[in-house]
């Protein structure tokens, strides 16, 4: 440090690699932070891993986990970081509020830092110690297929030369056994709305979605299974639609190719 005040969280991370000493490897909220899984700057000890044959201690704002299952690091920013479901679980284990233990399992997975699947198979092979509350939270989340299918969707979004869209999420069809969740995506600067859910209920499902009169000038339909089958695809058709769109609302014409169809529905922007 070259100045006389509190060292900010980045010179702690680097100074906790080298208490930690060698093959030490940055995990937890830290991990999460720098791998852009988790929005908020992460607080408290800085969580680092090392072989389990070493005797390094925990000290001051240094939380350090001997392990037999060091990860193969991945660098970012000249840090050793650990692949993205295992900084969420090693996060969680030492997390006491079911509540934020669940929260941080649903971040992960709607941003599309890492999958359910993925999660579960690293809970499983890792320590036992502190995972109840996890296991739990991953149960609980089986049923939410949206939370998959958004992720599906974000990443979709994120490789695609479009600006960001607003996120709903709908019930399906009211007179359903057991309605599904549906995932919107809305640019409302070219009036673009994109669904994902069964293709059969689609209309009924945007129409009878809103209260706030948003019309959609082009609706881009897709399937769940299509975003996970095919991405690339996908994100043409969306790029496709996204300039349609844009064509419309400058007085341009649409086609209704790629799944886009002209004039569909209102939708809540709730």
């Amino acid at each position: 440090m070259l100045s006389s005040g509190p060292p900010c969280r980045e010179q702690l991370v680097r100074a906790a690699l080298l208490y930690a000493g060698d093959r030490a490897v940055i995990t937890g909220l830290d991990a999460l932070h720098r791998q852009g899984a988790w929005p908020l700057e992460p607080s408290g000890p800085v969580h680092v891993l090392i072989p389990a044959t070493r005797r390094v201690t925990s000290r001051g704002f240094v939380l350090v986990e001997r392990t037999t299952r060091l990860p193969d690091p991945r660098h970012h920013a000249g840090l050793p970081l650990p692949p993205t479901a295992r900084a969420v679980l090693d996060a969680a284990r030492r997390e006491r509020d079911p509540n934020q233990v669940r929260t941080l399992l649903v971040e992960a997975i709607r941003h599309g830092a890492c999958t359910l699947t993925q999660l579960r198979n690293e809970l499983d092979a890792g320590s036992q110690r502190g995972s109840a509350q996890p296991r739990q939270a991953l149960q609980s989340l089986t049923g939410h297929v949206h939370l998959i299918t958004e992720a599906w969707a974000r990443r979709i979004v994120a490789h695609c030369p479009i600006p960001p869209p607003s996120w709903l999420i709908t019930d399906g069809l009211p007179n359903q056994s057991s309605p599904s969740r549906v995932v919107h995506a809305w640019w409302q600067d070219v009036g673009l709305l994109w669904h994902i859910g069964a293709r059969a209920h689609h209309r009924q499902c945007v129409a009878s979605a809103g209260h706030s009169a948003v019309t959609a000038d082009t609706v881009l339909d897709n399937t769940p299974l299509e975003l996970h089958s095919s991405p690339e695809d996908v994100r043409r058709g969306l790029a496709a639609a996204y300039l349609r769109a844009a064509s419309g609302r400058s007085g341009g014409s649409l086609s209704s190719d790629h799944g886009a169809v002209a004039g569909v529905g209102q939708l809540d922007d709730g």
